[in-house]
């Protein structure tokens, strides 16, 4: 069952990669963790989007990908398992390092 419903910020390159605004609502299931709405938007923007946000073979996050809920760091929660709920603020960027 849907209804619960959240925002996701898109920053940098996500941002480029899903050609929309800078911010979206998105509806999910109650109970649904980070990685659920990750699956979502892979699922929705295809195989640029998941390029961007995982590992090449595998549903990890890439290091260079930062996610925030509430302006929290989700190392500072409970990483990719943290459960999201009703008006959350999801942001997803690249982080940019120079060499």
């Amino acid at each position: 069952m849907y209804g619960l419903k959240v925002k996701v910020e898109y920053l940098g390159r996500i941002r480029d990669i899903i050609g929309s605004g800078r911010e979206e609502e998105v509806e999910i299931r109650e109970g649904s963790t980070l990685t659920d709405l990750l699956k979502m938007l892979s699922e929705k923007y295809g195989e640029p989007f998941h390029k961007a946000v995982y590992e090449r073979g595998s549903l990890n996050m890439k290091s260079n990908i930062l996610v925030t809920i509430n302006a929290f760091l989700v190392n500072q929660l409970n990483g990719v398992e943290t459960k999201l709920k009703r008006d959350d603020l999801i942001t997803l960027m690249n982080i940019v390092s120079a060499g």
